[in-house]
């Protein structure tokens, strides 16, 4: 429900409609490639007030709040800005996100909130994405946000995994009271907020500062531990622990199963972006060395990953990155934002090209990747047409790197080692109340890509905090 003084009810709208429009401002292509720094020039507060005043506050239920998977009261946001009360602007997104700062940097905000603006129709829609992140960074510098903690229950939660289901859990829990404790195999937190979003898309002080505010308010953080392999499940029962949350992505890179896949210069995308973006600190033992790319990059694959790894390998020093894609890019799953980026700053795309091999040079590193042409034919269950063979279409693309940007699958470790709860043939853990994040196993939740595949920063987020509330309930009834 918006929260909006009865005089903005009276707006003209067709006059906000009308308002010129100014888009983001980006630090030039040929200045960020140089660095890993945030691209997005933040606005002024001049610049959000005016911004914000572009919105016509449609009557409840907003189409953008609709689309938000948060479901945030935009329009009151916008009205709060327009009037330069940033402050209760930024509380409006607390309500409701665990991480609005990072939500409005790194959600396709032209598939959510601004893609069901109703000025689509004839004009542009609100920036409402950069106002969420001008509130939250203006609130940060002048009056920071405090975690609110209930009154110590004598409870204990284990969250295993410290990236965005895992911290929406996290603070949930910990606002009514009860101890947390996240573990991760990682020696920092963050998950994919760190270790797989590269710093000039989400710049890692971000992350750092919301680990502080949950730090701040009690919770804890145990890094370089693997659950499954260095303890399990019923080892946290056995500490002492009350429920459980499993918040842990899906961190295995998809393979291609063809030859020359183990080859030196031949990269999983995860594996090259951890290298290439995060301060060693930050890293495991065995990846504190930056990937020796060489002059010439190829990327496989059509999502966001592919448009990270471009970007970075080119901030890296390559000379020729090119994009490798079986299909058209009217088929890319990547968002069009990053890959326009991604071409401001010199990437390449070939399309209707699948590798399906990898061949070496003398040295016995990576030297080229043999590639077939492809042509689309039927659509899929997906609606997306199928990728068919060129019979006899074989041909060469010189390469010194090759990263494979193809998707991921969970680790089934968990599920191997934790006795009756139930996974799917994919390793993915299957829920008995999907609202609730409950699996079969009492006490034991889950949320986020480890249960419905590789999805949104946003969705895990909002995952794991539907499920802090379901173990609130649990543990009070217990």
């Amino acid at each position: 429900m918006q929260a909006i003084p009865s005089e903005a009810l009276a707006i003209d709208r067709k006059e906000r409609a009308n308002k010129p429009f100014h888009d983001l401002t980006l630090r030039p292509a040929e200045e960020r490639v140089c660095d890993f720094e945030d691209v997005v020039i933040e606005f002024s507060a001049e610049r959000a007030m005016v911004e914000a005043s572009r919105c016509i506050h449609c009557p409840d239920p907003a189409p953008c709040m609709l689309a938000c998977p948060t479901h945030n009261d935009i329009p009151s946001a916008m009205w709060l800005i327009e009037q330069g009360r940033f402050k209760e602007a930024a509380d409006i997104y607390h309500k409701t996100s665990s991480l609005p700062e990072i939500c409005g940097r790194v959600c396709p905000h032209e598939k959510l909130c601004q893609g069901s603006c109703v000025l689509n129709k004839h004009h542009e829609p609100v920036l409402t994405g950069q106002l969420e992140v001008f509130a939250l960074e203006w609130e940060r510098r002048n009056d920071p946000y405090i975690v609110p903690v209930g009154e110590p229950t004598g409870k204990k939660v284990a969250v295993i995994g410290a990236g965005p289901a895992g911290l929406g859990c996290a603070e949930e829990v910990r606002k009514a009271g009860h101890e947390v404790t996240i573990f991760d195999s990682k020696p920092s937190p963050g998950g994919l907020l760190v270790y797989g979003i590269p710093n000039f898309k989400l710049p890692k002080g971000s992350v750092w500062n919301k680990w502080e505010d949950l730090e701040s308010a009690g919770v804890k953080f145990v890094g370089n531990t693997y659950i499954g392999k260095d303890k399990t499940i019923d080892d946290l029962f056995d500490e002492g622990f009350d429920a459980v949350f499993i918040g842990v992505g899906t961190g295995i890179d998809a393979t291609m199963d063809i030859p020359g896949e183990n080859l030196p210069g031949v990269y999983q995308g995860t594996d090259f972006l951890i290298r290439g973006n995060v301060d060693f600190d930050s890293l495991p033992d065995d990846k504190r060395e930056r990937p020796q790319i060489g002059n010439r990059v190829v990327v496989i694959g059509g999502g966001d990953t592919a448009s990270d790894c471009l970007r970075t390998a080119l901030r890296l020093g390559a000379e020729e990155v090119t994009c490798l894609y079986r299909r058209t890019e009217k088929e890319m799953p990547g968002g069009y934002k990053d890959r326009k980026m991604a071409k401001d700053e010199g990437a390449n795309y070939r399309f209707l090209t699948q590798p399906i091999k990898f061949i070496d040079g003398e040295d016995g590193r990576l030297a080229a990747v043999e590639c077939i042409e492809m042509k689309l034919g039927e659509p899929d269950a997906k609606g997306r047409r199928r990728p068919v063979p060129v019979e006899g279409s074989n041909f060469s693309v010189a390469a010194d790197t090759a990263i494979k940007a193809l998707g991921y699958w969970p680790d089934p470790i968990i599920g191997e080692t934790t006795p009756e709860l139930e996974t799917d043939k994919w390793g993915q853990i299957n829920l008995k109340d999907r609202e609730k994040g409950m699996t079969s196993r009492e006490g034991v939740f889950a949320g986020g890509d480890c249960v419905t595949g590789p999805d949104l920063v946003v969705t895990a987020m909002v995952a794991g905090r539907k499920a802090a509330w379901a173990i609130n309930e649990y543990l009070k009834n217990k």
